[in-house]
């Protein structure tokens, strides 16, 4: 069956030590996940459950060392950096045990956000895709497997601007930890290799501009970078 127009190929992601790659499915993301970053966003941290909001592959998704264009729309736009999970094995209704067996790999992502249009939408208590849902936003270094990861807990996430570190914690300050969010979103979702969770961001996020480098890392894991272009 031929299609009306041609549309978008799958994106993939490396995998250390395979010459296969990942292919993205879907990508959820955790809100709000270390209290030192909600607070500097001036909200109360939400210990009971995650919440999520998405972005959209395949155009959402970039690779690490590439160069995105300041996106349009936007006078505030925001690294944020981000551990990611990717799926391996299907997953639903699951407990946290279980959960974590579902863990194909880890990586280190950015959550590049429209913040002034975020911040509107959340005033009018409306849904963040104009902030969050943006091409080339969800960026990716390549994925290392989950055993061949410690177990999370010291390792340091970090990020740098033009070399001056903004963000720096460790992945022990996450509120609700990786086996809780899987388990808590395969209440919800039909979980399935291919797709993605980016679980929050720690306190330091900040305004980027055009000709800016972007550097950060998960010990253990492969760094990211991201270079931002001038608008198109």
């Amino acid at each position: 069956m031929a299609y009306l127009f041609s549309i978008p190929e799958t994106r993939t992601v490396k995998v250390a030590g395979e010459t296969d790659t990942y292919p993205v499915g879907r990508i959820f993301c955790v809100g709000r996940n270390y209290a030192a970053h909600a607070a500097e966003m001036g909200v109360e941290v939400d210990r009971e459950a995650p919440f999520y909001f998405t972005k959209t592959p395949p155009l959402a998704v970039a690779h690490s060392d590439s160069t995105m264009a300041y996106p349009a729309g936007t006078e505030n736009f925001h690294y944020e950096m981000e551990l990611v999970v990717a799926i391996g094995a299907p997953v639903f209704r699951a407990t946290p045990e279980q959960a974590a067996d579902a863990i194909y790999a880890y990586g280190c992502g950015l959550d590049m956000t429209r913040r002034d249009l975020q911040m509107k939408a959340r005033e009018k208590q409306r849904p963040w895709d104009l902030g969050k849902d943006v091409e080339g936003s969800a960026v990716f270094a390549s994925f290392t497997k989950a055993g061949e990861m410690a177990a999370l807990g010291e390792q340091r996430i970090w990020l740098s601007v033009n070399g001056e570190v903004k963000q720096d914690a460790t992945l022990n300050e996450l509120i609700h930890k990786v086996p809780e969010i899987i388990a808590d979103l395969s209440k919800y979702y039909h979980l399935q290799p291919g797709d993605l969770i980016m679980t929050g961001t720690p306190a330091g996020v900040g305004a980027v501009q055009p000709g800016d480098r972007i550097e950060g890392g998960v010990d253990g894991l492969e760094p990211i970078s991201l270079t931002i272009g001038v608008p198109e």
